[in-house]
């Protein structure tokens, strides 16, 4: 209550001098955060200004485009090449429900490229229309912050523009790394691999992460051989122990060759291709080399340093529960925090700062149960505690629930491949902690969920619930028998 009343105060003194300023916000980045935060600020009766990179599918720290990472470069056209691989298999299956396929299928990937491009050429319009609908102005060109009320705007031609402005709001978001090896200029990165003109026979991914997992499973599922190097014996650190190692023998399963506790020593061109070499003494001969080994914010470029603003040693900026810098009049939403790196995150923390800032009502972001997924093929997708977390916060014991079951669909194809399904429930209070879902629809499944999760339903809300049938998703309210019961306050079961 103090910290909103603060905030109250603060707002409404700056207030006292609006006119001094050409612009109420300055907006630098037009990413999801970014656009939002303008959008609904101009709709509270803010004048808004926003600046972005100039458009290309590829990003560097002078390209980006309206519309930010997840339309153009991230979640958009990667998920429409998540689809177009999702079709090899499909094919595979269809020909036990009757469909008399010729036993070669082409694919042509220019065809399938273009159709994505062509949509995020689409949603970067719809962005900017969304913008002038909303009375923002839009100026094309670098943004740097000039002091705690001025940015400086670098135009396409050079030429410098200066505003000021009573807040200025940073979404400048994230860009891939790069490992620092013998050979890296050999690798690309997701931007990359979104907008190949020639699609790999051969390719090597690096990394364990969701973005490592979901490449290894479109390259694979268009006909590529795909080796996945990860450091950990298991990929997607972070994610339930148990369903790290469905999604692990799902994708051996679809063919994927797994390398676990493996790393890269260094790329060589070869007359045969690009040698991928592995402190293992592996030689792994391939086309392409993915770098999918994290993201960095795009901090470097915005003159930071000489404003005061504060930053952590990953370059991310550092903010309060409001969004708000060490500066009073600058904030930062999105992966440019890196808080809770994720498209929708980053729409909840623009809504909240534009509701903070020109509406009123101080909000901070709820970071709790938020679902998450992975596009792999089939999909992983969770909400709140994983079994490990929910050891670690718990008072008491832990109720496991979880189903694993063949999907009516592979009975009749004959794929084996299991969904699992898991329930994390505190056993004093009944509540539902977490769920999980690994198989075919399983984002779709788990967004209704995290509405029940977020509502603080109970295990016995669960199971008094009527299924819907015949569905994967009724085995959420079927799981009635105990898997097992953890002590809590345990270490995770292990270290994977």
């Amino acid at each position: 209550m103090a910290r909103k009343m603060l905030i109250d105060e603060e707002l409404s003194k700056s207030g006292e001098d609006d006119n001094n300023y050409d612009f109420d916000l300055f907006v630098i980045g037009a990413g999801s955060g970014g656009v939002r935060a303008a959008r609904f600020s101009a709709n509270y009766g803010a004048k808004v200004g926003i600046c972005e990179l100039p458009y290309h599918p590829i990003s560097s720290e002078t390209i980006g485009g309206v519309g930010g990472t997840c339309v153009i470069r991230g979640c958009v056209p990667k998920k429409i090449l998540v689809y177009g691989a999702s079709y090899g298999g499909d094919l595979e299956d269809a020909r036990e429900f009757g469909w008399e396929l010729n036993e070669k299928v082409d694919f042509n990937w220019k065809k399938l490229l273009q159709k994505k491009t062509d949509e995020i050429n689409r949603l970067n319009g719809i962005y900017k229309r969304l913008l002038s609908n909303a009375g923002v102005k839009l100026y094309e060109g670098e943004g740097r912050v000039a002091g705690p009320n001025e940015v400086e705007m670098t135009q396409l031609d050079g030429t410098k523009l200066s505003y000021s402005a009573k807040h200025i709001l940073i979404a400048t978001g994230s860009r891939a790394q790069r490992l620092n090896i013998p050979g890296q200029e050999l690798a690309i990165t997701s931007d990359e691999a979104l907008s190949l003109e020639e699609l790999p026979k051969r390719a090597v991914v690096v990394g364990g992460g969701y973005i490592a997992v979901e490449f290894a499973s479109i390259w694979r599922g268009m006909g590529a051989t795909v080796d996945l190097v990860f450091r950990k014996e298991l990929p997607l650190r972070g994610f339930d122990d148990e369903m790290r190692a469905v999604v692990a023998r799902n994708l051996e399963g679809r063919g994927v060759n797994l390398h676990p506790r493996t790393n890269l020593t260094k790329l060589m061109k070869t007359e045969h291709g690009i040698m991928a070499v592995t402190d293992h003494g592996e030689e792994l001969m391939t086309d392409v080399v993915l770098f999918a080994t994290g993201r960095a914010p795009n901090s470097k470029r915005l003159n930071l340093e000489a404003v005061g603003v504060e930053r952590d040693n990953t370059g991310a900026i550092k903010v309060d529960e409001y969004s708000r810098t060490n500066i009073s009049s600058i904030w930062a939403v999105g992966d440019v925090t890196n808080r809770m790196n994720l498209t929708p995150v980053a729409l909840m923390e623009g809504t909240c700062f534009a509701n903070t800032v020109f509406k009123g009502q101080p909000s901070k972001p709820d970071y709790s149960n938020v679902p998450y997924a992975v596009f792999s093929i089939p999909p992983l997708s969770v909400v709140g505690l994983s079994e490990e977390l929910a050891l670690e916060q718990a008072n008491g014991d832990i109720l496991i629930f979880t189903s694993t079951f063949n999907p009516m669909k592979n009975t009749i194809s004959g794929r084996q491949e299991k969904t699992v399904m898991k329930l994390v429930v505190d056993a004093e209070t009944d509540k539902v902690l977490g769920a999980s879902m690994c198989g075919p629809d399983a984002p779709e499944i788990i967004q209704g969920i995290a509405v029940a999760l977020k509502c603080g339903a109970t295990k016995a809300q669960f199971d008094s619930t009527v299924g819907l049938h015949p569905s994967a998703a009724e085995e959420f309210v079927t799981m009635r028998s105990l898997t097992r019961r953890v002590a809590g306050h345990g270490k995770p079961k292990t270290n994977l």
